[in-house]
């Protein structure tokens, strides 16, 4: 047997330790967001977001393998994602959740390449789909960035599965 089987075989973590552990690592809060072949729009809530290169600009998002969106990204040349500010939590909640039209009275627009953008977020990305690699339950969608917007103001941050604000919201970067 292989040292690679034995490791596999004993390094058995209960699914909702693994949630809770990787819940200490403060994120950001996104919103990915497709137009699919067909032109329907799909959204979803993401904290899985991460820079992946400077040159060329790439990004990654990880996509559970049901999710209904996995599709339409995976069918799609672009998408984009939206980083949301501190205000946006009702945005978030709702780009969570199922069963109905997330984009059902909300307002976007199209980004250069037809993705659905949002208004009043921290920064935008449209990206064309450079690779999807599946990594056990998610799939690792990786976009190169064609066009970046962003603005002044406070991020949504997501901790111990819960929203939180930065305590100190002017200059923190200072301290570091």
């Amino acid at each position: 047997m292989s040292s690679e089987a034995t490791r596999f075989e004993t390094a058995v973590i209960e699914p909702r330790h693994f949630r809770r552990v990787c819940g200490r690592f403060a994120s950001g809060v996104t919103i990915v967001t497709v137009r699919d072949p067909e032109g329907a729009l799909h959204g979803m809530t993401a904290s899985s977001f991460a820079s992946v290169s400077m040159c060329p600009p790439m990004i990654s998002v990880c996509v559970g393998s049901g999710a209904k969106i996995l599709e339409a990204l995976q069918n799609s040349e672009f998408f984009a994602v939206n980083v949301l500010g501190e205000s946006q939590r009702t945005l978030s909640e709702r780009f969570a959740g199922t069963g109905y039209d997330r984009f059902e009275g909300i307002e976007w627009h199209p980004g250069q390449a037809g993705a659905p953008l949002f208004g009043g977020v921290l920064a935008t990305l449209e990206c064309a789909r450079f690779k999807t690699v599946t990594a056990g339950d998610h799939d690792i969608v990786i976009g190169e960035v064609l066009h970046a917007e962003c603005r002044d103001g406070e991020p949504l941050i997501h901790f111990g599965s819960q929203y939180r604000a930065l305590e100190s919201p002017h200059n923190w970067w200072s301290t570091i």
